[in-house]
């Protein structure tokens, strides 16, 4: 059970002081009677809810895919820098979502938002083996050996021994390298840290995909869109 003004909010309603307006002017309908608090009780999977007259499909969860973009954080809330959360509009941000993982504040490209509890701890778990690919860009050549490192699993400075690891290099010469990289895990800084335990740095970052999930390539940095269905199922079978 839910209260009716967080559940008409989370629909895209208005805001909880603007629902308890319609509910005073009696707009409100719950089971076919006038609601008379917006504080009220209601189950928001079985209640038929009306409003103006119009019955609304309740959803309990929302899932998103952004291209973020570079200098904005991957967390809920920050107290110095723009979040990911900040980038939604209000009508998204009412579902209290959160980014699935983390993307570093300088990385940019595929980030998942959802309130779907479930599913978060599903697509970030290593034990599910979830594939994540970047793109990056190096700033010395990348070699055979470092190919066969990753694959082997990189030590960290911290003296953690990452999961086997797949790179693939595009281009390489003095100037510097682009390659493909698979994790499956997701530590703090990570495809940055297993490039300087070889000895060099990662200049750029971008995430291409999640598991089943690419990178919408006609999303511009920044901007998100909701999940089609059928994305959606291919991140609830991984």
């Amino acid at each position: 059970m839910e209260r009716l003004d967080k559940v008409l909010a989370n629909l895209g309603v208005g805001s909880r002081k603007e629902v308890k307006a319609m509910v005073k002017k009696g707009l409100v309908m719950v089971d076919g009677t006038a609601a008379r608090d917006s504080g009220m009780q209601v189950d928001p999977e079985k209640a038929v809810l009306e409003v103006d007259g119009k019955v609304l499909s309740y959803r309990k969860y929302i899932y998103l895919m952004m291209n973020k973009p570079d200098g904005v954080v991957s967390a809920t809330f920050d107290n110095y820098d723009e979040t990911v959360i900040d980038l939604l509009d209000e009508e998204h941000r009412v579902f209290e979502p959160f980014p699935v993982g983390r993307l570093d504040k300088d990385t940019v490209g595929l980030l998942i938002i959802t309130n779907d509890g479930e599913m978060n701890h599903r697509l970030i778990s290593p034990k599910w083996h979830v594939d994540k690919v970047y793109y990056a860009e190096i700033d010395k050549p990348v070699t055979e050996e470092d190919v066969s490192e990753f694959r082997e699993g990189v030590l960290l400075d911290d003296g953690y021994k990452c999961m086997s690891a797949k790179l693939e290099i595009l281009s390489a010469d003095e100037d510097g390298s682009r390659v493909h990289v698979t994790i499956q895990e997701g530590k703090f800084h990570q495809v940055k840290r297993m490039f300087k335990s070889v000895g060099k740095e990662v200049v750029y970052l971008k995430r291409l995909s999640f598991g089943p999930l690419s990178l919408d390539e006609e999303l511009p940095e920044g901007e998100y869109r909701e999940l089609r269905e059928e994305e959606i199922e291919l991140l609830k079978s991984v």
